[in-house]
């Protein structure tokens, strides 16, 4: 898939209707995530048939360009009900069955999935308005 054709895909994906600042919820534009995953998956062949986890999925952007790539999973974990009821919506839109999503703190997933996954994607908070510094953290 070229590019151009991610990004236009990408387009369709329903973003946060109110956005939770305390979770610095933004969306991540269909250019930044298209060219993210063109370069994953076309430069390190990380994507197709690989098990992708998407930490701090949101409302899904990245895992929905992860399974159009041909994921062989991709789950995207996050803490908002209705940041992943959107998720939901956007996955049955595109009616893709390659993709599943986790209600959960990244920060507590420990060491449970750890070597589970062959890639891991995300446009993480930064910690400008609660949290500073989980950018930076390492379990």
């Amino acid at each position: 898939m070229k590019l151009k054709e991610l990004e236009s895909c990408l387009q369709q994906v329903d973003g946060f209707e109110e956005p939770k600042i305390l979770l610095e919820q933004y969306l991540t534009s269909p250019h930044i995530a298209g060219c993210m995953l063109y370069t994953i998956h076309n430069t390190f062949d990380d994507i197709q048939h690989k098990l992708v986890a998407d930490l701090g999925c949101g409302c899904g952007v990245l895992s929905i360009g992860a399974a159009v790539l041909d994921a062989g999973l991709c789950v995207g974990f996050d803490i908002d009900e209705d940041a992943l009821d959107i998720f939901k919506g956007n996955v049955e839109d595109f009616e893709l069955s390659n993709i599943d999503m986790v209600q959960c703190d990244v920060c507590s997933i420990g060491s449970s999935f750890a070597k589970k996954f062959d890639t891991v994607i995300m446009n993480p908070p930064f910690g400008t308005k609660h949290n500073q510094g989980i950018d930076n953290r390492s379990s």
